[in-house]
């Protein structure tokens, strides 16, 4: 098996009612997991994306080689997860799709742009090289990675970085953001040769399904709305958690994060930890 034969757009189900990553050293976290598993025999990370609340793959490899893979990330990750915040149930259920594509009839090529858009789409950034997590800067991109070789970092030091005693190839840089630089363990050229030219790829990128909103300006990310709701609590209601709340209090607290930060319901679910049919509910309930 070569990485030409066998290609997946893996993706998980958008959780709805929490998020994966609720701040940056969630993201960096994963990041450095992903590190980890680049040297998991027979499968090439060639394109990925990692949103708050979902995270898209494209891996060169067979079905289950990929299965294994997204397994080992999940559990990996939600091992952080449940030591830093407590919780063991976050991905338990969360199911995942696969979707074989080929390289040919140009599914690779949109594939990729679909997983690269998704920051876009989110109205996150305005192109999808100015996402740092994931792949976006890596294809095409003239500019050296730069900062220290991992092999220059103590053991405990990488293992505190990497949350992993399982051996990197000592030459990976870790970028000055913190964590290891994926144009390290991702198959630009690989990438770049099926594209061909960077305004193909622009081509690719601007017309897939996920470039929707590129000329809108970005909104808020989960991150920073998840990270005022304490000082919204402890303002509106001299409260210090959401679970303190009576139904009108949430309802009041749903609108304003609403209306200070253009939320949505599906967003205002995944930060406040509510289901949608209770943001929704409470929002009309409780609206002006």
């Amino acid at each position: 098996m070569t990485m030409e034969n066998f290609f997946w757009l893996v993706t998980t189900d958008h959780l709805t009612d929490r998020i994966w990553f609720r701040d940056d050293e969630d993201f960096k976290t994963g990041m450095n997991i992903l590190a980890v598993l680049s040297t998991m025999k027979g499968v090439y990370i060639v394109s990925f994306i990692l949103m708050s609340n979902h995270v898209h793959f494209i891996l060169g490899c067979d079905r289950n080689l990929a299965k294994a893979f997204i397994t080992r990330f999940k559990k990996m990750y939600s091992q952080y997860f449940s030591k830093k915040y407590g919780s063991c149930e976050l991905l338990r259920d969360n199911a995942v799709d696969y979707q074989q594509i080929v390289i040919g009839d140009e599914s690779f090529e949109r594939g990729v742009a679909y997983v690269l858009m998704n920051s876009v789409a989110a109205k996150i950034c305005l192109h999808a090289s100015e996402y740092p997590w994931g792949t976006g800067a890596c294809y095409f991109n003239p500019s050296p990675v730069t900062g220290a070789r991992i092999g220059d970092m103590s053991g405990r030091a990488k293992v505190r970085m990497l949350h992993s005693k399982l051996p990197v190839p000592e030459d990976y840089i870790v970028n000055e953001h913190g964590f290891v630089n994926p144009s390290c363990y991702v198959p630009a050229t690989f990438v770049e040769s099926i594209f061909r030219t960077p305004s193909r790829m622009t081509f690719f990128l601007n017309n897939s399904s996920k470039a929707k909103r590129v000329k809108e300006a970005p909104a808020f990310k989960d991150q920073v709305i998840g990270a005022v709701i304490q000082d919204l609590l402890v303002s509106l209601f001299r409260k210090h958690s959401l679970d303190s709340l009576d139904d009108r209090q949430k309802g009041e607290l749903f609108r304003q994060v609403k209306f200070r930060f253009s939320a949505d319901p599906a967003q205002i679910s995944r930060v406040c930890g509510e289901s949608y049919e209770k943001v929704c509910e409470l929002l009309e309930s409780f609206s002006d």
